[in-house]
Order: C-alpha cells, then sequence, then structure tokens
C-alpha cells in the first residue's frame, strides 16, 4: 500500500507516519508538506534513511506539486491545514487558502489519479461549543456551527470532502477529532506551552476564568483511529473520535502539569480571554467504539505523564522553536517577550 500523507512533518501528521510504518512496515508514505512554522522535519529525522519514506516539499495548494505527489498512490490521509485559533483571529486569510483552497486542489488530483480513499482530518470545533455543565456531547449528527475563522474554514473543508464524494465519487472518509496532545506538538498549545513554560521557570498564560472544558485525546491514540477507519471504516461515512469520559477544565489541565512537574499554583497567570472563545467541547465517539471496536488506550493520568516525560527528555527539540517568529507571536499574542 502507497499511502500520501500532507502535512506529516506537523505534530500529529509526524506521528501517523511514525506510527505507520512501525506497523504497516510493508507499505510506503509519501510526506507533503509545505514546513510551515509548525512543520518540522527533526519530527521524522529517524526516518531519513528509511527506503518506505520520501518526503516532498511544497503546499497542497499547488496544483502541479499536488499532482507529482499523488502518482501511484492508493490512499491520501489530508492532515494538512492551519490549526491554531489564535493565529486565525490574528490572520484568517492564511487559513482559507489552506484549509479550503487547498483542500480542494488535493481533492481535484484525488479524482483524477483515482485513489482507493481519501481520508480527511477534521476537528470537533466544527459543531460550535457547548455549555459547561450540560451533559451533551458532539456525534456524527450534530449540526455544523463553526465559531472562528479555524474552524469555518475546516467545516468548509469537509462539505468539500463531502461534496466531491457525492458528485465525482471519491471514496472518502472523515474523523472530526478532539484536542490531540503528544510528542512533537509544537509549543504554541496549551499542554507544550504549559510544560515548556515552566521547564524554563516561566509561568503558565490561562485565558480568563481556565474553566474552559476541552476533550483531550492522546496523538497515538488518534493514529490508532485513523488506522482502524482506513481499514475496516464504511466509505462515506464520518467518526467522532475523542479521548474523554469527563469533562476537565483548562485550570484542571495545567494543575495537573504543575503536580508532575512539583510547580505550585504561583506559576499561573491569567491573561484577557481571547475573542469568541468557546466555552465547552465534548465528544460522543460510540460509534467508532461499536463499530470498529476502537476506544482510546490512554486515559489522560497516563497520558499526560507521559507527555510530560517526552518533553523533559526532549529540550533540544522545543528549545530553538521557541525563539525567534514563536517569540515574535507570543509577544503579541500574550503581550511579552
Amino acid at each position: 500500500m502507497k499511502l500520501l500523507v500532507t502535512g506529516g512533518a506537523g505534530f500529529i501528521g509526524s506521528n501517523f507516519i511514525h506510527y505507520w510504518l512501525k506497523n504497516h512496515p510493508e507499505d510506503s508514505i509519501i510526506n507533503l508538506d509545505s514546513l510551515t512554522y509548525a512543520g518540522n522535519l527533526e519530527n521524522l529525522a529517524a526516518l531519513k534513511d528509511n527506503p518506505h519514506y520520501r518526503f516532498i516539499k511544497g503546499s497542497i495548494t499547488d496544483p502541479k506539486i499536488v499532482e507529482q505527489a499523488i502518482q501511484g498512490v492508493d490512499w491520501v490521509v489530508h492532515f494538512a491545514a492551519e490549526t491554531h485559533v489564535d493565529r486565525s483571529i490574528l490572520g484568517p486569510a492564511v487559513f482559507i487558502e489552506t484549509n479550503v483552497l487547498g483542500t480542494q486542489v488535493l481533492l481535484d488530483a484525488a479524482v483524477k489519479a483515482q485513489v482507493k480513499r481519501f481520508h480527511h482530518i477534521s476537528t470537533d470545533e466544527v459543531f460550535g461549543a457547548l455549555k459547561l455543565g450540560d451533559n451533551k456531547k458532539f456525534d456524527e449528527q450534530t449540526p455544523y456551527n463553526p465559531r472562528s475563522p479555524y474552524s469555518a474554514s475546516k467545516a468548509a473543508s469537509d462539505h468539500l470532502v463531502r461534496a466531491y464524494a457525492e458528485t465525482f465519487g471519491l471514496p472518502i472518509t472523515i474523523s472530526n477529532c478532539s484536542n490531540n496532545y503528544g510528542p512533537y506538538q509544537f509549543p504554541e498549545k496549551l499542554i507544550p506551552l504549559a510544560i515548556t513554560n515552566l521547564l524554563e521557570g516561566k509561568k503558565v498564560p490561562v485565558y480568563g476564568d481556565g474553566l474552559y472544558v476541552r476533550d483531550w485525546l492522546y496523538v497515538q491514540d488518534h493514529c490508532r483511529a485513523i488506522d482502524v477507519i482506513l481499514q475496516k471504516g464504511t466509505v462515506g461515512e464520518t467518526y467522532c473520535v475523542g479521548g474523554m469520559a469527563k469533562d476537565v477544565s483548562n485550570l484542571e489541565i495545567i494543575k495537573a502539569i504543575l503536580n508532575g512537574l512539583k510547580k505550585d499554583e504561583s506559576a499561573i497567570e491569567y491573561v484577557k480571554d481571547r475573542p469568541g472563545h468557546d466555552r465547552r467541547y465534548a465528544v460522543d465517539f460510540s460509534k467508532i467504539t461499536q463499530e470498529l471496536g476502537w476506544k482510546p488506550a490512554f486515559d489522560f493520568e497516563h497520558g499526560i505523564k507521559a507527555t510530560i516525560d517526552w518533553y523533559m527528555k526532549n529540550k533540544s527539540w522545543w528549545a530553538h522553536i521557541k525563539s525567534g517568529e514563536y517569540k515574535n507571536y507570543y509577544a503579541k499574542q500574550y503581550g511579552r517577550k
């Protein structure tokens, strides 16, 4: 089997490539990535001599590059996207270009190449927000109600994927996953930002009252979910993928990290809330459990411990990332250097 993985130098994409080649060593992977600020080939340094792995530098918005990359491919696994809500508020245009137009270019190429499966990685954020203290969860029937430029761009890409399935007969599957965490995550997201700041002796910025709730999914569990969807999923279907059995607030997440690093709560710094901040996400992943037999292997306690350990052991990976362009962004977003 030959796979094209878009965005494979990013956080989830690189974890998926490592996972796939470990568990399916007979397969080959082409990694198409434009190496934006969050794309890092160091994530895949261990594979540079693997004959089953090839990297192509290029954007999914470039039809010529995409057509070259997709030649002879059986499956496309589409991770490539701008993903950070804060950045989408600062500059929405690149989110529309990459997430919507880039997906359209990729879909056109997939139809022309007659790939056997196009799997699209999406997010639970397309469904909008839930109320704190409510028992409701997102599932595959939840109406779309995106509330940020990021989630709107991902909602648009989901609709495009389904439209190409109906119009052109492209064999597709979609997974809407919750917030991922784990190794190789760029340190602008909540969990790696908190861990690395604390390891540097800095404070951890927490938006508003810190009571925002997200469903947290350990990245290896997400990779397993994609695997089972590709192997056993029904063409044309969508699967919600989550990792939590109960609500846990961002403040509780930070306190768990503080505890793991033996720090006290004086390291927390409350900062001005971001515009349109969704209050709560929760994912009902019973469909993928009942139909495909998948469920998370990591609970949050074990997942966060593994994540803290990885960042402690890999300071050289993240230390140089938190410089240059990242520092400029950090200062602009949080008002400090």
